[in-house]
């Protein structure tokens, strides 16, 4: 009545043949673990240098906005502006600035224009500001800027 039992034998040899799968399995696991792991930290290290590039560049941007302003402010019409590099001590950011006639469009016409004075068209002299920044990180932008000063009677 009794149903039959497998002998100690029988019962021993399978527990031999399960023995150090889980060892197996657990230490494959911990190495896809591992890798996922180091992807992470290095996808991580990537966005951290491209943030930080990114800022260096909008650094560099605004340094040279700041010499297209400098030159707006500070130069004087007819002449040719180029102080030479210039150096924000707050952030050590630098940049250089030039104000020149443009000779492609020295003259040009302003047509349908409120500003001329006298006979004939107004006219106006053609200037472009090309502000180079840097940053202390080796990051460059160039800027230019062109405007008109009208000229009555040319």
């Amino acid at each position: 009545m009794n149903a039959p039992t497998r002998s100690f034998a029988a019962r021993s040899a399978s527990k031999v043949r399960q023995q150090g799968a889980a060892l197996v399995i657990g230490l494959i696991l911990l190495l896809v673990l591992t890798l996922l792991a180091v992807s992470g930290m290095n996808t991580a290290t990537l966005e951290l240098r491209m943030a930080g590039n990114n800022q260096f560049s909008q650094n560099a941007f605004q340094a040279a906005e700041s010499g297209v302003e400098t030159a707006l402010t500070n130069w004087v019409p007819g002449t040719v502006y180029a102080p030479g590099p210039i150096t924000n001590p707050d952030s050590g950011d630098t940049f250089d600035v030039t104000v020149t006639n443009n000779p492609d469009n020295g003259e040009t016409d302003l047509p349908n224009s409120s500003i001329g004075v006298g006979t004939g068209a107004p006219r106006a002299l053609h200037y472009d500001i090309v502000s180079t920044g840097t940053t202390n990180q080796d990051a460059t932008s160039t800027n230019t800027q062109s405007f008109y000063i009208p000229v009555p009677g040319l």
